[in-house]
């Protein structure tokens, strides 16, 4: 069985982040989101990976190369502009041949792995295994309805579902697919969408099976998600400390403070992973917060939040909360008068003062 992961999209929902940054490689828990997709199919046996990619291929491929960090082989399929889904399944066909495959959208998290999924599409063999899960905002999603425990409808994005289980962003399918996501046309988005390709394979009669998930499963597309993604993965490390830790600060609870990093006069309060070279001085780092390599926090306050690569964060009054900061960001506190707001910002930006 090969694996197909879809990193091809530009992810306007995480803008401006996303403007300077492939979406896939937002990290939660400190790792880029796309790797958890690979070791999830490196775990299940899957050896050859085909990666769809788009403009932000360069970092992509930098980012994960051959695949030999994971045991995997990786190749990389190029998608000229976002298509629909379906589409990065046509363009796949010379990678996947005559085997089954497994689709992996690059931006999904599945908390309990697919090994188990894996085994069960291999032992059955169907055309086509779907991941469901129930969502309180079904028309955001690609929709199925069941009757009598099989699939008998999918529709993209419903303006009045008839069912609250929200396709997961991963797939199994058999080469029975090729032959229907040549059949289907765009849809009104002028995408090859993914909902159409399952509903033909149902059409011709052929064994489309569902699975509801048990667990936890994120889209990190928002970042709402972003944050609740990165929330419930923190809440599963063990506590691991290999940086410098003075006597004046205090470490409470499952806390990650990789090597090289220092921690003086300040509290860090987990679940929290603080990277590498990463500075805390005279600070408090709550629950839920993901400190990426070389950032500074300093006379700050933050909880709830994910700061990238090289970012700053100093001589604040108020908490930082509920934030997903960038690389190369500084937040600092200027003691220059009069009074005023100073800010530069990009396309997309959203800042939130509370007075």
């Amino acid at each position: 069985m090969k694996g197909l992961i879809l990193s091809g999209g530009r992810g306007t929902r995480l803008r401006p982040l996303t403007y300077t940054s492939a979406k896939q490689l937002v990290p939660v828990a400190n790792k880029p989101v796309l790797f958890y997709g690979i070791e999830a199919m490196a775990a299940a046996g899957i050896r050859d990976i085909g990666i769809v990619v788009g403009d932000t291929q360069a970092e992509i491929r930098a980012a994960v190369g051959d695949g030999s960090a994971w045991g995997v082989r990786v190749q990389y399929i190029e998608q000229d502009a976002p298509r629909g889904l379906a589409h990065a399944v046509l363009i796949s066909e010379p990678f996947i041949g005559d085997q089954p495959f497994v689709m992996y959208l690059g931006d999904n998290l599945l908390n309990r792995g697919i090994v188990g999924l894996v085994e069960e599409f291999g032992r059955e063999r169907p055309a086509a295994q779907i991941l469901l899960a129930r969502v309180p905002d079904p028309q955001m999603f690609g929709v199925a309805e069941l009757s009598d425990g099989r699939v008998v409808r999918l529709i993209e994005k419903p303006a009045e579902p008839r069912s609250d289980l929200a396709l997961v962003g991963v797939y199994m399918f058999s080469p029975a697919v090729f032959e229907s996501v040549k059949r289907i046309k765009p849809s009104f988005r002028n995408e090859l969408e993914i909902t159409d390709a399952i509903q033909d394979l149902i059409d011709r009669g052929l064994d489309v099976r569902p699975h509801i998930v048990d667990g936890w499963w994120k889209d990190t597309g928002k970042l709402e998600d972003m944050l609740e993604a990165n929330r419930l993965i923190l809440d599963t490390i063990e506590r691991r400390i290999e940086g410098t830790i003075d006597d004046a600060s205090r470490i409470e609870g499952k806390v990650i403070v990789e090597e090289g990093a220092v921690i003086e006069s300040s509290v860090i309060r987990g679940p929290v992973i603080v990277g590498k070279r990463a500075r805390i001085v005279h600070a408090y780092v709550g629950p839920f917060t993901s400190i990426m390599n070389d950032v500074e926090i300093r006379e700050s306050e933050i909880e709830h939040s994910i700061v990238l690569e090289g970012s700053s964060i100093c001589n604040l009054s108020n908490r930082v909360e509920d934030s997903l900061i960038g690389k190369n960001v500084r937040i600092h506190r200027t003691p220059m008068k009069p009074s005023a707001f100073r800010f530069m910002l990009g396309d997309n930006s959203e800042i939130g003062i509370r007075w």
